[in-house]
């Protein structure tokens, strides 16, 4: 077995749709030839932890290093294992000053200890690619420090774009010059470069002109066929409505308000349409969006599901009808969405034009701008009466197969293995 150290802070048992991309890596590598040790951090406080996503990689026995860091959630919540999600308006507030004081992210402390660990592990036995997936961009830092150390080919992967997430902030042009020239050498250093998104691509490689186009590989999200396989499709929690799902938290500009004031305008207008559509949320949910259901007297019409573990999250995938997006720039690449093609769902996608949408519509897709609450509305509106002909469509097979982690991981280890043909 050929070996790859994979250097990913975020990893199960943290959960969210962050850790999924590097996870199913993990869990395919081995069918592949290539026998991954992943460098992550230790035991921090969080959001979300899901421990089931351990054990879909516990028969494999994947080697698991994980170290302390001094990153501020390490440090202020040491007793805690899960911390609340902050309001909206606070969470803005910290992502200010942890943008202010922290470059690239607030998880630089993690990098001393990470790279003291994997080190030693490195001298002592021989690894033939190193391989970092980024947010926080400390883990390219991680990759490069590395490389130099030990001489090996560094592949760095882009979940997101680096200088133009749109939910990170640079409080002045010094700070994004010094990101720039941080992305900058990580991009000399590394070896090859694989992104998401077809966008973060034409980025990457008109703002560092030194690059090739075949320096930089499109590898999109995807979904894992395992996940989607129900014993007893019985036992999935059914009603006798059209299930609205959508799978995932919010924060910035994603947010369910413009599609709470939509459903609330189909009641509105259209009463005998109460009780027959559900509104279902499977993940964390801020108490400001708790409010405006109350407000708009949306209680019996909307399913709070809490965060669940994810096999329990595509469960109710499955059983829904349309699964539903929301994202307000063209510059993330929600790992949800590749997940509902999956499921061969209907999508309503609350998305701008641009790439996503194009993914979304190829999928079989209905989309609409994201804060067009008439037009939202009306959409709704529309899939009900689908729905009721037994008409929702999602994606056809030839669509969906194009997204199956198994043969995404494939791919990936094409790239690792050009380095061992030098």
């Amino acid at each position: 077995m050929k070996k790859v150290l994979i250097i990913a802070y975020y990893f199960p048992p943290l959960g969210g749709s962050g850790v999924q991309r590097t996870l199913k890596f993990v869990k395919y590598l081995p069918q592949f030839g290539w026998q991954p040790t992943v460098l992550t951090v230790g035991n921090t406080a969080y959001y979300a932890k899901d421990d089931s996503l351990l054990k879909e990689i516990e028969s494999l026995n994947i080697r698991i290093i994980r170290t302390q860091s001094n990153d501020p959630n390490s440090i202020l919540h040491k007793k805690k294992d899960i911390v609340k999600m902050p309001k909206e308006r606070t969470r803005r507030i910290l992502n200010f000053i942890s943008d202010t004081f922290f470059i690239p992210d607030n998880k630089i402390g993690w990098k001393r200890h990470a790279v003291k660990a994997a080190s030693e592990v490195m001298e002592k036995e021989k690894f033939d690619v190193i391989f970092a997936t980024a947010p926080p961009a400390t883990d390219f830092l991680i990759g490069v420090e590395l490389k130099k150390r030990f001489k090996l080919p560094l592949v760095v992967d882009y979940r997101d774009s680096w200088l133009s997430y749109p939910f990170k902030f640079f409080p002045t042009p010094l700070h994004r010059y010094l990101h720039f020239r941080k992305e900058k050498l990580v991009l000399h250093k590394s070896d090859m470069i694989t992104v998401t998104h077809r966008r973060v691509k034409e980025e990457i490689l008109t703002r560092h002109r030194f690059l090739r186009h075949d320096d930089v590989v499109i590898l999109p999200h995807g979904f894992d066929p395992e996940d989607l396989q129900v014993d007893n499709p019985g036992v999935l929690p059914h009603i006798e409505k059209m299930r609205i799902t959508y799978s995932g938290m919010f924060y910035g500009t994603k947010t369910p308000v413009y599609f709470l004031q939509a459903l609330a305008k189909v009641f509105k207008e259209n009463p005998q349409l109460r009780g027959r559509i559900e509104a279902c949320f499977a993940g964390l949910f801020r108490a400001e969006h708790i409010n405006l259901i109350n407000q708009l007297g949306l209680q019996n019409s909307v399913n709070l599901l809490g965060y669940l573990e994810h096999k329990e999250s595509v469960r109710y995938l499955l059983a829904s009808d349309v699964v539903w997006v929301m994202m307000q720039d063209d510059w993330e690449t929600p790992g949800k969405i590749f997940e509902y093609i999956g499921t061969k769902k209907k999508i309503l996608g609350c998305v701008p034009k641009g790439y996503i949408r194009a993914i979304i519509e190829e999928a079989g897709g209905d989309c609409v701008e994201p804060t067009d609450v008439n037009a939202i509305a009306a959409k709704i509106v529309e899939l009900y009466q689908l729905y009721e002909r037994n008409e929702l469509k999602g994606a056809r097979p030839e669509i969906s197969e194009k997204y199956n982690r198994m043969k995404l991981t494939n791919e990936l280890t094409k790239i690792f293995s050009k380095f061992l043909e030098v």
